[in-house]
């Protein structure tokens, strides 16, 4: 498999880059990125090699960059949602696999741009930018998903002032592929979520075993790592000791209208797949475009992709306008959920129905429509499921 090519002269629609929650700049990201994805041929068929050639072309054509902020190598002063969105939509239209590489460089080094030392930042974030080191972040457990709070992996301080981590982590996304993880440990273990802290951990810290990798419907690198008496160096907590679930949540806040963002990239392109389809598509005398039902089923799966396309845009509208009160105003959280749990939720139900229409061949391995089916079924979990999504929406209305 390789990423998705142009057929029947499918393109990334550019209309909606002209709405006013987007600049100039953003427009001009938008054209580049575009002419420049459609331009890639990537064989895919080895998740992990292929993962590792993205993160290199992203990174020399510069744009990772958006990953990080300018003074460590960046493209913008600080971290703009907007672009992120506009990032992952369009990769994704091509490649969901570009899409993830691009997604882990800025969620596995988020949390070094925000409460990182300057010598970690100096360390890490100008190797993201460039494509030489993979990050990923480590958050998940056995146990622990949702309930960030059932943490088991521990960190303890040596005598000499290292830590000391033990525990396991899973569904870790470049696991076994990175260069080092940002790992959410329990360092006061009776304190729940407020007793987690964050640290750098080198790929092969001493201790660390990543070895173990997790075979999934759509295939992207992941692995389950085990931390046994595995030291790192007292410069390797991120922040302050017991800060790593409000640093978790601010990075997850983040990129979290771009998981939305990447499920409007799945569905516009299983939207662009279906429209070619029912324009060439002959049956009984006709193109299956001319039957009424087709058409019907093309405006539903249409209005479908434009409301999680607004919710989309205002949401990373809103946190970049918002940045100066921090990315967790209840606004902009509220606005990131409905986004994220719409834009998944939609694009879910678009590419069935694109399934459906292509009859047999939506089923057949090797086809657009096949490989969009397995990939979106992802973003309704991970970085908070759906129901995740609905309780915060309940718990803002009540406090509203």
């Amino acid at each position: 498999m390789v990423a998705f090519d142009r057929p029947h002269g499918t393109t990334p629609p550019q209309a909606q880059w002209e709405l006013p929650f987007f600049g100039e700049h953003h427009r001009a990201l938008a054209l580049g990125l575009a002419d420049w994805a459609g331009a890639q041929q990537v064989d895919e068929a080895d998740d992990r090699r292929a993962c590792r050639d993205w993160v290199a072309r992203l990174g020399t054509a510069g744009w990772l960059r958006y990953c990080v902020p300018a003074a460590h190598g960046g493209a913008l002063d600080k971290l703009d949602s907007r672009a992120l969105v506009i990032l992952r939509e369009t990769l994704a239209f091509h490649s969901p696999l570009a899409d993830f590489a691009f997604a882990m460089q800025g969620l596995g080094s988020g949390s070094i741009t925000l409460g990182g030392s300057e010598a970690q930042r100096a360390q890490r974030l100008r190797a993201v930018a460039s494509g030489q080191q993979i990050a990923a972040f480590a958050l998940s457990e056995p146990e622990a998903g949702s309930d960030v709070a059932g943490m088991r992996t521990s960190a303890r301080r040596a005598d000499d002032g290292s830590w000391v981590l033990e525990g396991t982590k899973t569904w870790i996304s470049n696991g076994g592929l990175a260069d080092f993880y940002v790992v959410f440990a329990k360092t006061t273990p009776d304190a729940g979520a407020r007793g987690i802290s964050a640290f750098v951990v080198p790929a092969d810290a001493p201790g660390l075993d990543s070895s173990a990798h997790i075979d999934v419907m759509a295939p992207h690198p992941l692995a389950t790592l085990r931390f046994t008496n595995c030291r790192v160096g007292a410069d390797a907590l991120i922040g302050s000791v017991d800060g790593g679930f409000k640093l978790a949540m601010q990075t997850l806040d983040i990129f979290r209208a771009s998981v939305a963002a990447a499920a409007l990239g799945m569905a516009r392109r299983a939207f662009a797949e279906a429209v070619a389809h029912a324009k060439t598509r002959r049956m009984f005398g006709q193109h299956l475009g001319d039957f009424q039902l087709t058409q019907a089923r093309l405006g539903e799966m249409g209005a479908l992709i434009d409301a999680a396309a607004m919710l989309t845009y205002r949401a990373a509208w809103l946190r970049d306008e918002s940045a100066t009160q921090g990315a967790g105003t209840p606004a902009y959280t509220a606005a990131a959920a409905a986004a994220k749990l719409t834009a998944t939720e939609n694009a879910q139900k678009v590419i069935d129905m694109a399934v459906q229409m292509f009859g047999g061949r939506g089923v057949r391995m090797g086809e657009v429509v096949e490989h969009l089916y397995r990939d979106i079924r992802s973003l309704r979990i991970y970085e908070g499921a759906s129901e995740v999504q609905l309780l915060i929406l309940g718990k803002h209305a009540l406090k509203s």
